[in-house]
C-alpha cells in the first residue's frame, strides 16, 4: 500500500471558498500516467498538481480530469503554498522542473510570487461560431496565443457574458474575455475553456501571462493589480519584467489527507 500526502488549497486567495481550487499530491517518484490520470478524475479538481522532489528543487506536472496540460498557474501556486507551509521548506525560492521549462516560486509574508516566461500574443481574426457562442457582438481587440483574448469595452460587459460552452470547440476556444478595470483594478478577465470538467475557470495564471503584456502596453505601466471576475474570484498581482511575468497571490489549505493506493503489482 502506498500513502500519498494530497492538499486541496484555494490559490489567489486568502479565503477557503474563493479562488482557485487545486488538489497537490506529494509523491516520491514518478507513478505511471494512467494512474496519475485517475488520481485526477477522483479529485474532480480542475486540476491536479503532482510534485516529486529532485536534487536542485521539485519536478511538476499538471491533470485535469481529462488529460496532462503542459502550464497551470494557480496549481503551480498551489504546490508552492504546500511545500512552503506544510514541508517546512527553508528557501525563500522553489525551483519547478516542468513541461513548459523551469518555474520559480517566491515567497513574501504571505504572498506568493509565480515568474513565468511571457504568453506571445499576435492580432487575429476571431472566429464567428466562438463569438456566437459567448453572445459577444462588439469587441475592441481580440489577439491568439495559447488561447483567444477578447478585449471588451467594460467590465460590466466581461461580467454579463453568458457562454453557450457546448456550441464551443473544446481544441480551439479556449478564450479570456478582458476590459479596464475600474478602482484598485487595472484590467479584469474571465476565462472559459470548453471540453473540461470546469468550463469557466475561478483564477486563472496561464492566462495571465498574456494579459500581462497586452495591459501593460496599454495602460504604460509594468506593475498592475487584476482581478478574475468568476464566481468565485480572485486577485493577482501582476508584474512584466522583460520576458517574464511575474504573478503574485495568497493561497490556503482547505483540507489535507493521505490517499491509500493499492499496489495492483505486489498482491496487497
Amino acid at each position: 500500500m502506498t500513502e500519498i500526502p494530497v492538499y486541496l488549497v484555494a490559490a489567489f486567495s486568502d479565503q477557503p471558498f474563493a479562488g482557485n481550487p487545486a488538489a497537490v499530491c506529494l509523491l516520491k517518484e514518478w507513478l505511471p500516467d494512467e494512474v496519475l490520470l485517475k488520481m485526477a478524475q477522483q479529485h474532480n479538481q480542475s486540476e491536479t498538481a503532482f510534485v516529486v522532489p529532485e536534487s536542485d528543487g521539485f519536478a511538476l506536472r499538471w491533470f485535469t480530469t481529462c488529460n496532462e496540460v503542459n502550464l497551470c498557474g494557480h496549481a503551480t501556486l498551489a504546490s508552492a503554498h504546500v511545500i512552503f507551509h506544510h514541508l517546512d521548506f527553508p528557501e525563500a525560492v522553489i525551483h519547478f522542473a516542468t513541461a513548459s521549462g523551469r518555474l520559480s516560486v517566491s515567497r513574501e509574508g504571505d504572498w506568493l510570487t509565480l515568474d513565468f516566461p511571457v504568453g506571445e500574443t499576435e492580432e487575429c481574426e476571431p472566429p464567428a461560431a466562438m463569438l456566437s457562442a459567448l453572445g459577444i457582438d462588439s469587441y475592441l481587440h481580440v489577439r491568439k496565443g495559447r488561447a483567444w483574448l477578447i478585449e471588451l469595452a467594460t467590465r460590466d460587459q466581461v461580467e454579463a457574458v453568458r457562454p453557450n460552452i457546448s456550441a464551443m470547440n473544446p481544441g480551439e476556444h479556449k478564450v479570456t474575455i478582458t476590459a479596464a478595470g475600474q478602482g484598485e483594478y487595472d484590467f479584469v478577465s474571465r476565462f472559459f475553456s470548453p471540453g473540461e470538467a470546469v468550463w469557466e475557470d475561478p483564477v486563472t495564471g496561464s492566462a495571465h501571462t498574456m494579459l500581462i503584456p497586452y495591459w501593460s502596453a496599454k495602460l504604460g505601466k509594468n506593475r498592475m493589480l487584476a482581478r478574475q471576475v468568476s464566481a468565485r474570484g480572485g486577485d493577482i498581482r501582476c508584474e512584466l519584467k522583460g520576458e517574464r511575468v511575474l504573478m503574485s497571490g495568497q493561497a490556503v489549505t482547505y483540507l489535507n489527507g493521505v490517499i491509500m493506493l493499492r499496489d495492483t503489482t505486489s498482491g496487497e
